[in-house]
Order: C-alpha cells, then structure tokens, then sequence
C-alpha cells in the first residue's frame, strides 16, 4: 500500500525557516519522482518543487520558489524534504507531496494529473 506522510509545518515569521518532511512506503523510491505541491485558500493546488529520484535526484522549481526552497533526501529510502527559507507571506497554504514516474514530463513540468499517490498535508501558516 502506497502511502505518503507529510510533517513539520507549522507557524513561521516572514523571513524564517522551516522544513518540511515526506515520508514514503509501499513503493520503490528508487523508481519514482516525489513532488511538493501546495494549496493556498481560496486557490488551486501549484506544484512547488520536485525531485526525480530516478534520474539522479534531479530537481525542479517553481519560479516563485527558486532560489529559496530545496527539496532533497538523505538516504535511498528517504524521507523527501523540502527546506523553506526566506519564506514570505505567500507561501502560506497546505503543502502535499506526491508520489509519481520516475521518468518523463511529470516531474519537470510538475502535473497535478500525472502524480499518482497523495499524503495527506501539512499546513504552513506565515504571519508577523
């Protein structure tokens, strides 16, 4: 069974920090793509970042996150982070990730529809 386990958001103060967790199992990682998808109210769910751990652990970005966010993992068997820093007040929302192909357009272009297995999310609230 396929199952995908977000923790560690929580409330954090414009210019902080804050790293998120994905813990995975039923899969093999080794064979899959994990991507960061985030939700704010009121708005559509947009990917975030990616890694494709089938190829190399290449990763991708959204423009509104280079620079700021990194999504990696420590060991072959994860967990898949994403380390947010200098975060802003739009980047509050509920972050998910999301289990999908290893290879091909998926991670890159960060399709919702192409992600087959979701956790359930961790909310990230930034306020002063």
């Amino acid at each position: 069974q396929v199952q995908l386990v977000e923790s560690g958001g929580g409330s954090v103060q414009p210019g902080g920090s804050l790293k998120l967790s994905c813990a995975t199992s039923g899969f093999t990682l080794d064979y899959s793509s994990i991507a960061w998808f985030r939700q704010a109210p009121g708005k559509e769910r947009e990917g975030v970042s990616c890694i494709s751990v089938a190829d190399n652990d290449l990763t991708y970005y959204a423009d509104s996150v280079k620079g700021r966010f990194i999504t990696s993992r420590d060991t072959p068997k994860g967990p898949v982070y994403l380390q947010m820093n200098s975060i802003k007040p739009e980047d509050t929302g509920v972050y998910y990730c999301a289990e999908g192909p290893g290879y091909g357009s998926a991670c890159p272009t960060m399709s919702r529809a192409a992600f087959r297995s979701w956790g359930q999310g961790t909310q990230v609230t930034v306020s002063s």
